[in-house]
């Protein structure tokens, strides 16, 4: 073969090559690999995303019915932190003093969505706002308190994606409503019996609320006729008529806050009862009663942290007490009546080292001390059941000790004893005592992870949940 032959086989062989990755080239499809970017799918707050009109929500759109039955046994935990919203059992039923080794006594059992809502309970029924990951959907559930059997469940379809769990809210109950706030700050209203849809609002999109990075952790007041909620969008709060739906009136949002893990507190100021929030910028006064129902009475930025979920809680001669997690550690506030109006001080703030402060549940004040659980950057009392001084948050009565921490777990008094429970599952007793730490009992009694959700206590039976399941038990004295 002479040279002109293989130069001209050697170049058809390159020209071959050279068409065919030009082919390759132009039938190459440089998306076939992108992934749609859905909402939330990019980490960002669903909030944050426009509203596309074909997932517009319609609240409460479905209903089943099941075979519960309400119970005939009494008590009642009509909202978050119980009637007074105070976290304190108001019912004199006696609560045994120690537990055998196998501990108190499981009732029942239900399987749950993930998430840390608490429920409330009102003529024999149980009430807990759920999420169903399988079809997309908050649900009100409505339990019996007998055996823990479904009786009806309201439900309407919500694209959210986990964070830490989903929903986190305890509903609100009386004799006649039922009303819920969902993790994408949609409120319904049900009837409490029944299950019949009353209303809906979506907070969103009619007041242009920003749902909080962790979902909505705010847990609705119903305050005679009313529900009142605090949106923090275009209003700061507002009073909805619980049987029509109607907005009654509307708080202006001057400084544009934003909602926050907190609710809203009932309280008695100087005389005057007000709705006390603490919003992500600052604390408000709204007048609760009479024509002026619904004005801004004071407000103060002196606290502004990005993640507030314990609630404020009033103490003696107008003094406020607020907390959060995240080193933002606490403060005592007060509010001073004035001619014409009413002014805030600050008195006095710490870290989370110095003294009370709490992450994610709102401390008790109870025969004039402060308890509750500190934070983990706490320093080495993180996570301990502690007693301190409302006079001066900085003076420490007493601890749970080095061995017993109690993670995030929430806590209530009854029968003049805490209950705590651990994020681990482990339910402690003790006593109440403002001068030292008296362990009465422990058991294991959830076997799950993120035991977080608010406890709620009804004629000697305690409800309690770990992030996938709900338990019913007996600590009445036998």
């Amino acid at each position: 073969m002479n040279d002109k032959l293989i130069h001209r086989w050697i170049t058809s062989i390159i020209a071959t090559i050279g068409l065919f990755c030009l082919s390759l080239w132009i039938m190459y499809d440089p998306t076939a690999r992108f992934i749609a970017s859905g909402p939330g799918t990019d980490n960002r707050p669903l909030s944050s995303l426009p509203i596309d009109p074909k997932d517009a929500v319609q609240i409460g759109q479905y209903f089943e019915k099941y075979e519960g039955v309400a119970a005939d046994l009494p008590g009642s935990w009509i909202q978050f932190r119980g009637k007074n919203r105070d976290n304190i059992s108001t019912e004199s039923v006696p609560l045994a003093d120690q537990w055998d080794e196998d501990g108190p006594d499981i009732l029942w059992s239900v399987d749950l969505g993930e998430g840390h809502a608490g429920p409330a309970v009102h003529n024999g029924r149980i009430y807990l706002l759920d999420y169903d990951e399988e079809k997309k959907a908050d649900a009100l559930r409505c339990f019996s308190l007998a055996d823990g059997k479904e009786i009806w469940r309201r439900w309407y379809s919500v694209h959210i994606k986990r964070n830490h769990g989903i929903s986190r809210t305890v509903p609100a109950v009386t004799d006649s409503f039922a009303v819920t706030i969902g993790p994408r700050c949609h409120v319904l209203c049900v009837s409490a019996d029944s299950g019949n849809f009353l209303w809906g609002l979506d907070l969103e999109k009619d007041f242009g609320t920003e749902t909080p990075l962790w979902y909505t952790g705010q847990c609705p007041l119903i305050d005679d006729s009313l529900a009142v909620v605090a949106p923090a969008g275009n209003v700061l709060m507002i009073g909805v008529h619980l049987r029509t739906g109607e907005v009654l009136w509307q708080t202006p949002n001057p400084h544009g806050w934003k909602m926050s893990h907190s609710s809203i507190m009932t309280m008695t100021l100087h005389g005057k009862r007000m709705y006390v929030y603490c919003a992500i910028g600052g604390i408000v006064g709204v007048i609760a009663d009479g024509a002026d129902r619904g004005k801004l009475a004071w407000e103060t930025d002196l606290w502004d942290y990005s993640v507030v979920a314990p609630s404020p809680m009033i103490l003696e001669n107008g003094r406020i007490f607020i907390t959060a997690g995240y080193s933002a550690g606490s403060m005592m506030l007060q509010v001073v009546e004035e001619e014409g109006g009413f002014s805030v001080k600050e008195l006095q703030r710490l870290t989370p080292k110095q003294g009370m402060a709490s992450e994610q549940q709102t401390p008790i004040l109870y025969d004039g001390y402060l308890f509750g659980v500190l934070p983990k950057d706490a320093g080495a009392a993180r996570e301990r059941f502690v007693c301190y001084s409302p006079d001066d948050c900085s003076q420490l009565i007493w601890s749970s000790g080095k061995t017993d921490r109690f993670g995030l777990g929430p806590y209530l008094v009854a029968d003049n004893k805490f209950f705590v429970l651990g994020d681990n599952g482990l339910l402690t007793m003790m006593k109440c005592s403002t001068t030292e730490y008296i362990r009465l009992g422990q058991s294991q009694v959830l076997q799950g992870a993120d035991a977080w959700g608010p406890l709620a206590i009804v004629g000697g039976r305690m409800l309690l949940r770990d992030s996938k399941r709900m338990i019913c038990i007996d600590i009445a004295a036998h």
